[in-house]
């Protein structure tokens, strides 16, 4: 059984717990995990049928759905709008308008990171294209322009925020506290996928989610094993943070808030024409069984 993921991501990790403690197996699926690249290929793998599931953002899904594919999203991964904005120690910052005329290392886009800074630029009456000066880079690479002096301002997923923070940035703006419930990465299945594989995937998940909870460290321990190059420190910071901000979900249910905040923001930025129908899109049948296990 194949799962395939847009990237090796600390924003997968209850993915990661899943099976690492065996909760896959436990449902009696073997899965091998494939990461694609990109959110497009992770989708492209279950729309040619080559994955039986995709994790990315459920805006990509949404795109595919509204050409037509028979796609939903079944479980909730990361439930929080996992992007901060942090700056050099010595920069004042006290409102947006502090960012005018300022040179920004963000992620190339499209990437939500960058897009959700330019939405917050747009609400608060700035242009991103003239009034401040972005540097796009290669995302996962912000930080060496940033600590390298290049901007006094960057937009960060983790664990680049804590990499940064370690030496010495500031954190300036938290988009999981600004957004609050913010579907940003979902579990994506076709209409007509094996319901069995879709309820022990969904299980799986569930109890991985609920593990994290009642297990923090070994959370945090497992993420260093997934990601061995990082120092471990960082690895813990970043996972640390993900928790007590609520990037993480605690359960595999996405509320219809959650998916409406993520639909409309994509509709703003202008990814998306018109976000489906929760009910339609948002496949319930397997969340309520997960929710229910004891």
């Amino acid at each position: 059984m194949k799962i395939s993921q847009a990237f090796q991501s600390m924003l997968y990790l209850p993915f990661y717990v899943a099976l690492d403690k065996g909760f896959f197996k436990q449902q009696g699926l073997d899965v091998d995990k494939e990461t694609a690249g990109s959110p497009t290929t992770a989708l492209s793998a279950v729309l040619s049928g080559s994955a039986a599931f995709s994790i990315h953002g459920p805006e990509w899904t949404a795109i595919a759905n509204s050409k037509g594919a028979d796609v939903g999203i079944i479980c909730n991964v990361v439930n929080g709008a996992a992007v901060w904005v942090a700056t050099t120690p010595d920069f004042k910052y006290d409102t947006l308008q502090d960012l005018k005329g300022q040179k920004v290392v963000a992620g190339l886009m499209p990437t939500t990171s960058t897009s959700l800074f330019m939405k917050l630029l747009k609400d608060n009456g700035l242009k991103p294209d003239s009034d401040v000066d972005l540097l796009q880079v290669q995302i996962g690479s912000e930080p060496g322009p940033f600590l390298g002096g290049q901007a006094k301002v960057a937009v960060l997923y983790e664990p680049g925020l804590d990499q940064v923070v370690a030496k010495g940035m500031k954190v300036a703006i938290g988009f999981p506290k600004a957004y609050g419930p913010y579907a940003f990465s979902s579990i994506t299945a076709r209409k007509n996928v094996d319901p069995m594989d879709a309820q022990a995937v969904v299980n799986a998940m569930e109890l991985a989610l609920r593990f994290m909870k009642n297990n923090p460290d070994e959370a945090v321990s497992i993420a260093q094993k997934e990601f061995p190059t990082l120092d471990p420190k960082i690895v813990e910071a970043a996972v640390r943070r993900m928790i007590a901000e609520n990037v993480y979900p605690s359960s595999v249910q996405t509320t219809q808030q959650a998916y409406e905040t993520a639909m409309q923001t994509q509709i703003a930025l202008g990814n998306l024409k018109q976000a489906p129908k929760y009910e339609d899109f948002v496949i319930q049948d397997y969340v309520k069984p997960a929710l229910a296990l004891k």
